[in-house]
């Protein structure tokens, strides 16, 4: 979930720059695009916008809370469902009688329950998601609590909530995030987890990220029926897809908008597709979004939950722990905190042989190092088409523009995929293309460099 009650919930920090790599003759294909001899985001706009309108991401069918339910359900019977929607414009004493009048609808055992045993409040507020926690005190006297989700306007232009909601009962059967317990109009009903939210700070320490590296091998495990076709460059096209065709009411977010060069993102995006391939990285279900919102903790138990899996899909291994790894920047984006080799090599150690961290070797934590590094600067790039749509179609009050251009500046201003391969592989390689590693300019084909690591490209 992308949390709003800090500072724009994403931060982005290095991702993607100029081009200083040059490719010759790539053994793959390239995704469908526009136009890359278009120079302006109105000529691209008008290039895109079929191949956009053919597969808008998460937009195929509209919500219904009943058809939903009965999928979600498999086969056990559909799940409870209603109609009833909550506006999230509105404020917590302005909410809670919606919120309590759907929980009554949904729930046979609390309809005849009086308002004054129910208890609304906010777990967190989101800039795709409202989490509200619902106590419910019962004619027994026990208390109950769920938790209601509520969706964000727009969400869908992001988010595939029909992927999210196939995705949930597989992995709350695995005894990952909460359970699903009801759907309505624009949310559903989860089980309360009881445990307390992540910082960035939580995140580096070594006892957590070991816990976190334990649990997302567990998560990696997780078999969901269906394409099993990683989805980054899926996601991440449609995404552009959505970026180059947009128009603004506000004339300054206009006049920002038509200053991006979006033939210089789409080069950047192919020269990165490019290079990733060369990775062979496995391809597993990923979460996609485990910054220390999605993450939860009950200090009791020492047990971390993961949870919010509307951005789940099946995707490149490195890709979910870079993902995660951007995110020990914080909310002051302070990429001095990105976990050093150290602490990475650590958190890898117990995420390939959570039993036997100390036998991982040295070999298979330089592979994950350098695949991790390598997906890291997709995920950048991910998010800031994310803020660039949310700028659009978000009627939270945030500068998602600003937003956009924070990551792409940030990601110019550092060195790209050069600076996380190691010395020691370029050492014998020959010169071929250039390449940049900690700030020197050296050369060296990306073909060497695979072929050095012992990888190729996938077919």
């Amino acid at each position: 979930m992308r949390n709003a009650s800090v500072i724009g919930d994403r931060p982005l920090g290095p991702g993607i720059g100029p081009p200083v790599l040059t490719f010759q003759n790539p053994p793959f294909p390239e995704f469908p695009k526009p136009n890359i001899e278009a120079t302006s985001s109105e000529d691209l706009q008008s290039a895109s916008k079929q191949q956009q309108q053919r597969s808008p991401m998460g937009a195929a069918h509209a919500w219904n809370a009943a058809e939903v339910a009965g999928e979600a359900g498999g086969g056990g019977g559909a799940i409870p469902s209603s109609p009833i929607a909550v506006d999230t414009s509105l404020s917590l004493p302005e909410m809670s009688p919606r919120v309590v009048e759907l929980c009554k609808d949904l729930f046979a055992e609390w309809s005849k329950l009086d308002d004054s045993r129910f208890a609304v409040e906010t777990v967190s507020g989101g800039i795709t998601n409202l989490l509200l926690k619902v106590s419910v005190k019962e004619e027994s006297g026990n208390v109950e609590c769920v938790t209601v989700r509520l969706y964000g306007p727009n969400t869908e232009d992001v988010i595939d909530r029909e992927r999210e909601l196939h995705a949930i009962k597989y992995l709350s059967a695995a005894g990952f995030g909460a359970k699903l317990l009801a759907v309505f109009g624009n949310g559903m009903v989860q089980s309360f987890i009881n445990a307390r939210t992540l910082t960035p700070e939580d995140m580096r320490k070594p006892k957590l990220a070991a816990e976190i590296a334990k649990q997302l091998h567990k998560f990696h495990q997780v078999e969901i029926p269906g394409c099993k076709e990683p989805q980054l460059w899926n996601d991440i096209f449609k995404f552009f897809e959505k970026a180059c065709d947009l128009k603004f009411d506000d004339n300054e977010n206009q006049r920002k908008y038509e200053t991006i060069s979006f033939k210089e993102i789409h080069d950047e995006l192919l020269e990165l597709k490019e290079l990733t391939c060369l990775l062979n990285a496995p391809v597993v279900f990923a979460h996609n979004d485990l910054l220390c919102g999605n993450l939860m903790l009950n200090d009791e138990e020492g047990k971390v939950h993961f949870i919010d899996f509307e951005y789940g899909s099946y995707n490149y291994r490195g890709y979910d722990i870079g993902n995660h790894f951007n995110e020990y920047a914080g909310y002051e984006c302070d990429y001095s905190l990105y976990p050093s080799k150290d602490e990475q090599y650590h958190f890898f150690g117990h995420y390939l042989m959570p039993d036997k961290p100390q036998e991982v070797s040295d070999k298979d934590l330089e592979t994950l190092y350098i695949e991790t590094n390598t997906y890291m600067l997709a995920a950048h790039l991910f998010w800031a088409l994310w803020g660039l749509i949310q700028a659009k179609t978000s009627p939270i009050d945030f500068d998602y523009m600003e937003y956009f251009f924070c990551g792409i500046t940030n990601s110019r201003g550092r060195s790209r995929v050069p600076s996380h391969w190691p010395e020691a592989t370029l050492q014998d390689l020959e010169p071929g293309d250039s390449y940049r590693n900690a700030g020197k300019l050296e050369t060296h084909t990306l073909e060497e460099i695979a072929r050095n690591l012992g990888t190729r490209c996938r077919p």
